[in-house]
């Protein structure tokens, strides 16, 4: 099975968690939330999201181990043996799910090493699926309309740039960073769909100075590396890696194809 192949299946996967997601959230009654240990929402949701996408990736005809976050933690010693695993975040906002605005997101990523192989990302809400493939491109589609995506191209130096920030992260750090540029337009997302703003080119930057897990940003990783935009860890100024010892990242921009 290549590449191509095996995203596809990860889509149709990715497209039947996120049914029962929906199902739940249209479904006012089955609000439960639990506490995890940091204390973060945990839905009916994750739950029938994340059992779904496992027992379908198992079934595949190609085996990878799973990280998941709602799974049980691998340690570092087991996980940096890995040639490949599948990276999930069943569910990608769960706080903008329980404001009922629509802006979450079912996150699927094949890692190889420490650089992802494929993303599938699928919005339930406007069923909107987003896909990419290590040097195969990235595409968008609603229903059956498909296309490819192609970041939008521009200068640092340009005025009125899109620049992506977070509702709720709009730290000193962000607004140190966004002070750069000549008359910024901000545009304010939730989950991965930040991301894919830029994928879309429908904005330019995307800095992102506050904490993130490696699967919150995987699956969304490749299919802006295929449009042509650039995942920079802030620090060493190099692309963003997976698969480390604390599966924290770092603080990171995200640049559209800057000229």
């Amino acid at each position: 099975m290549n590449k191509i192949e095996l995203a596809k299946e990860v889509v149709k996967i990715a497209r039947r968690a996120g049914q029962a997601v929906l199902e739940i959230y249209e479904n006012a009654r089955d609000f439960e939330i639990e506490r995890k240990a940091d204390n973060s929402p945990l839905t009916l949701a994750d739950k029938a999201a994340n059992e779904i996408i496992c027992t379908s990736l198992e079934k595949l005809p190609v085996q990878f181990p799973i990280v998941s976050e709602e799974n049980k933690e691998i340690p570092y010693a087991t996980r940096k043996t890995f040639e490949y695993h599948w990276l999930v975040d069943p569910l990608d906002g769960t706080k903008e799910f329980l404001k009922r605005n629509g802006e979450f997101t079912v996150n699927i990523a094949l890692v190889h090493r420490q650089r992802v192989a494929l993303g599938v990302v699928y919005t339930p809400v406007c069923d909107e699926m987003f896909w990419g493939v290590k040097n195969e491109g990235a595409f968008h589609y609603i229903g059956e309309t498909e296309k490819k995506l192609l970041a939008a191209d521009f200068q640092l130096s340009d005025p009125h740039l899109k620049i992506v920030c977070s509702r709720s992260h709009l730290n000193r750090e962000t607004q140190d960073f966004i002070a750069q540029f000549r008359q910024p337009n901000l545009v304010s997302k939730g989950s991965s769909l930040k991301f894919l703003i830029l994928a879309k080119a429908e904005a330019h930057l995307y800095p992102r100075l506050a904490p993130t897990m490696e699967w919150d940003t995987a699956a969304a990783h490749i299919i802006l590396e295929e449009a042509g935009v650039k995942v920079i860890d802030e620090q060493t100024k190099q692309p963003l890696v997976y698969n480390k010892e604390n599966l924290k990242n770092p603080h990171f921009v995200a640049y559209g194809k800057v000229n």
